[in-house]
């Protein structure tokens, strides 16, 4: 009956969270709670299928035991659960689906009796993959496996900075210092922001840093280093290309103006950077696999380009600073700024941010190289031009959560 019970409750938490991935789809994009729910569902799988077949006298001792082991193994999941969603704490931050999942938690730890301390459940292990000819050229392996190519994402950083995310979002951002841009488990790319000279309070792109992660056989780790006023054609170490396997270089660096220009291509996770200096500030345009993107884990939970600048850190494009009468006005930065680009979206609108911020012509720059880059790099040219819209509201509440945190409490009454 036990068992029938735990399966029955298996059955209902992989239907709700299957109806939270339909329903949610903003959740997955900005909070990765359905990873540790996954987790969770995964670890449960096996619990109790091994103490069927017990008879004769036996039966009941069997039986005692095998609901002891069960428990036990249901609570190392649950505290595993629990490291995972603490481990979200920053990223999943007034996200409901989060906030009700640490409270499921809760209830189901005072359930089961669980200490709060002990062994958690161990991750199921990757299955071994073979390394082939193509290991180093990811979009041949990746069409070997998948028998299609991969889906590729675009993301820019540019001007004051502005931000498009791999996700299509805008956000422009007031964030002076050092953020991580990409962080996983090939890819860390950091950006410095600094207070402009001049204007009203513009901060703008003056360093990047890209760290290529050692991988297999394809490369060392390699650092790749710009600055306002010197973008090398070359890595630190002062070569233009590292990692070779069968003929193939997995890094290389070229550019098309020398101090002010790189491309970098990293053929190994099928990924494209191109960093640039456009009148007094750096420029980072990334193209990379949706497989090379989301291959991090929860503790990488800040990227700028996968979530883009923390609500606290935006600005509202729409409503640039007041202009200084001795410099630009909004009406000549408008007309500038329309000579310039095609259409009025978030490159044009970041224009006019950036030449009313700063007061300086050149600074119109980045966004014509930014919409530049999105050209050569997105394949649909629908999707090159993005329309910026006002800050979204809250959503509302789903009614498919709270139905999870009921299953979860009323099948797990004892």
């Amino acid at each position: 009956m036990a068992l029938w019970a735990a399966s029955q409750w298996k059955c209902w938490i992989h239907l709700t969270l299957l109806l939270v991935q339909v329903s949610l789809p903003e959740v997955a994009a900005s909070c990765h709670i359905l990873r540790c729910n996954s987790d969770f569902v995964a670890a449960t799988l096996d619990l109790g299928s091994s103490s069927s077949g017990s008879s004769g006298g036996a039966a009941g001792g069997a039986a005692a035991v095998s609901r002891e082991a069960v428990n036990a193994g249901y609570c190392s999941a649950l505290r595993s659960y629990a490291m995972c969603t603490k481990r979200l704490s920053r990223a999943c931050r007034g996200d409901l689906a989060y906030h009700s999942a640490v409270q499921g938690i809760e209830d189901l730890l005072i359930q089961h009796r669980c200490p709060r301390v002990g062994p958690t459940a161990q991750p199921r292990p990757p299955p071994a993959e073979t390394l082939s000819g193509d290991t180093c050229l990811y979009e041949r392996s990746f069409f070997s496996r998948e028998g299609q190519t991969p889906e590729y994402l675009h993301c820019s950083v540019f001007g004051d900075p502005h931000i498009r995310t791999f996700n299509n979002d805008f956000h422009t951002c007031a964030v002076p210092g050092a953020w991580p841009l990409i962080d996983n488990e090939y890819l860390y790319v950091q950006a410095t922001s600094s207070p402009a000279r001049g204007g009203m309070y513009p901060t703008v792109l003056t360093k990047i840093t890209i760290i290529f992660k050692n991988w297999r056989q394809c490369i060392d780790q390699q650092l790749y280093q710009a600055e306002l006023d010197n973008v090398p054609a070359a890595f630190a170490d002062g070569s233009m290309w590292s990692g070779e396997w069968r003929g193939h270089r997995s890094l290389t660096v070229r550019t098309l103006n020398p101090g002010r220009h790189a491309e970098i291509r990293a053929v190994h996770v099928g990924t494209v950077l191109v960093v640039r200096q456009s009148g007094r500030s750096l420029g980072l345009s990334v193209l990379s696999p949706r497989g090379v993107v989301e291959a991090f884990s929860p503790e990488q939970d800040l990227q700028l380009c996968v979530w883009g600048c923390p609500p606290s850190q935006r600005l509202n494009t729409l409503h640039p600073p007041p202009s200084d009468p001795l410099m630009s006005t909004a009406l000549s930065a408008e007309d500038h700024c329309a000579g310039l680009l095609p259409a009025r979206d978030v490159y044009y609108q970041a224009c006019v941010f950036d030449l009313i911020a700063s007061g300086d012509l050149n600074s119109s720059m980045a966004a014509v190289s930014a919409l530049q880059d999105a050209q050569t790099m997105i394949p649909d040219r629908e999707g090159v031009h993005l329309l910026l819209v006002g800050s979204a509201g809250h959503t509302r509440p789903h009614l498919t959560l709270l139905l999870l945190l009921s299953i979860l409490g009323t099948l797990s009454r004892p």
